[in-house]
């Protein structure tokens, strides 16, 4: 299977947001320890956490167009849905691990792993909410 210049496109989108997101959050951790270190400390876990963070989420980004692509290619209805059950439930197994692991294990810190989990759907919502204002966002052509 080829990856499809689509999946590219969108990958490298959620890559370089999700790494600017984490980057922001990563100076916000810093300027609360600052201002306020008893509260949120600024140390290498965070960091760490930050970094692993958006490596899932940009990984179960990139799974999901993967999957939605071998979809798309795929003839057998219940066979599609299988796939992207499949596709679906692994992929939040990954997660959950993740966010277990970084809560659990005193390597992490369990704030600075869970927080780019949300960057992909985050990026996601402000490009549709953007498209929209500038009227941008295609019409439906099942329906002509």
């Amino acid at each position: 299977m080829r990856l499809q210049e689509a999946v590219k496109k969108e990958t490298a989108f959620i890559s370089a947001g999700s790494l600017i997101l984490t980057a922001l959050m990563l100076l916000l951790f810093f300027l609360l320890d600052r201002f306020t270190p008893l509260s949120v400390p600024f140390v290498p876990k965070v960091l760490i956490s930050g970094i692993l963070g958006c490596l899932v989420s940009v990984f179960n980004f990139f799974w999901m167009a993967l999957t939605v692509q071998k979809v798309a290619s795929t003839e057998d209805e219940g066979k599609a849905r299988s796939i992207m059950t499949v596709s679906y439930r692994n992929r939040m197994l990954l997660q959950l691990i993740w966010v277990v692991l970084a809560f659990a294990l005193p390597v992490f810190n369990g704030a600075a792993g869970l927080i780019p989990l949300f960057f992909p759907s985050i990026l996601i919502k402000c490009r549709g909410i953007l498209s929209l204002r500038k009227g941008q966002v295609s019409v439906n052509k099942g329906s002509e």
